[in-house]
């Protein structure tokens, strides 16, 4: 799909902020590629609380390369949104690039997010629908005491026509890792977040509906879980809600499997 001139420019001024950002904190680092690869089986693909697989498993695929604190990421998974013209599907591609510098006890990650789907279908005066879109992200955590680790991330989505009208979340995490339990080594999590759309010529609805046909402008979601990790593999078992009710974003409990390879 081809991309619009919002997201061209937003990508390039990212990508240039970012590496620009980067290079000299890149002369004091350690100069080394890396690589990482992680497979993860859920019993649904939950974004921020929102089902995009009609409530059914998923599989999916993250390969990271690293050099320094700088990233390329490309995370890849089946997704189903419905059936409706315009809908996303069969399948999402995500491309991540971003710089994890740290200043002090401060870890940052800061990266721009592109979102590309598979799309199935168009209409006579839409043509073809572009719902690929671009998101800026920045995040900061901390350890403010031993296996305590809290953050808050935000993430700001330009308005990008009819892919999708300017939005932002800010999201806060917790975490504490416990002490190892025979082989496994368990960590308890949660997060809380809002989630706030505006609205374009293209997308005059607000962003978030209820069941019964209510829209709302904003939402928020949380969840918590039990997390455990034991060599390459890591099991999360986690609740998870939200302020909207419907079919697709009402409370539910995710099991989550993964493994790092190689």
């Amino acid at each position: 799909m081809r991309m619009s001139k919002t997201r061209v420019r937003a990508l390039g001024a990212a990508g240039i902020a970012m590496m620009a950002l980067a290079s000299p904190a890149l002369a004091d680092d350690e100069r080394k590629f890396d690589y990482s690869w992680t497979i993860t089986g859920a019993s649904d693909y939950l974004f921020r609380g929102f089902s995009l697989t009609q409530n059914d498993p998923t599989i999916n695929s993250y390969l990271e390369f690293t050099y320094g604190i700088a990233y390329l990421g490309f995370w890849t998974s089946n997704i189903d949104t419905g059936s409706e013209e315009g809908d996303n599907g069969p399948w999402e591609q995500d491309i991540y690039l971003g710089i994890r510098p740290e200043t002090g006890p401060i870890s940052w990650d800061v990266g721009v997010l592109w979102y590309l789907y598979g799309v199935k279908g168009s209409c006579d005066l839409c043509g073809v629908f572009d719902t690929d879109y671009i998101e800026l992200m920045a995040s900061a955590s901390a350890e403010p005491v031993k296996n305590l680790s809290v953050g808050v991330t935000g993430y700001y989505v330009p308005d990008q026509g009819y892919a999708t009208p300017a939005n932002y979340t800010i999201e806060g995490q917790v975490g504490y890792t416990l002490p190892e339990v025979g082989i496994f080594t368990p960590k308890i999590s949660g997060a809380y977040g809002y989630w706030h759309y505006d609205t374009n010529s293209d997308n005059p609805d607000p962003g978030f509906q209820d069941d019964d046909g209510t829209f709302h402008d904003a939402a928020r979601y949380w969840n918590a879980g039990l997390e455990l990790a034991v060599e390459k593999f890591t099991f999360d078992f986690r609740y998870w809600d939200t302020s909207i009710d419907s079919s697709t974003s009402d409370e539910r409990f995710l099991f989550t499997a993964s493994v790092a390879l190689p």
